[in-house]
């Protein structure tokens, strides 16, 4: 005995590859750019969480006034430059917010 073959079967592979490939857009123009926003986003998830860790150890009184002083300007300075990369690529901050689609934003938005 054979198995029928459903022909809608193989057309969900199709369907789904020209899903993806539309989703997926590369364009050898763009490709630096992109990986530029890449990078810069995930610099600046770091940069933010190593603010929220620095303010939790500030709450907890676990940094001297001097530490506190040179993080503070220490994450100021990473701040300005992330600024100054996305002006040279034409990108802003919330270009390197990526959507997650129901999961939200990766990045909290309005410093909240």
């Amino acid at each position: 005995m054979t198995a029928v073959e459903n022909p809608q079967s193989s057309a969900r592979p199709a369907a789904a590859a020209a899903a993806a490939a539309q989703r997926l857009s590369v364009d050898p123009d763009t490709v630096e750019r992109d990986l530029i926003k890449l990078v810069l986003t995930i610099v600046e998830l770091l940069r933010q969480l190593m603010e929220r860790t620095a303010i939790h150890r500030i709450d907890q009184g676990d940094l001297a006034e001097d530490e506190e002083e040179r993080i503070g300007m220490t994450l100021m300075i990473l701040h300005e430059r992330m600024e100054e990369l996305c002006e040279r690529y034409g990108l802003t901050m919330d270009d390197l917010n990526l959507d997650l689609g129901p999961l939200g934003s990766l990045l909290p938005r309005d410093g909240s």
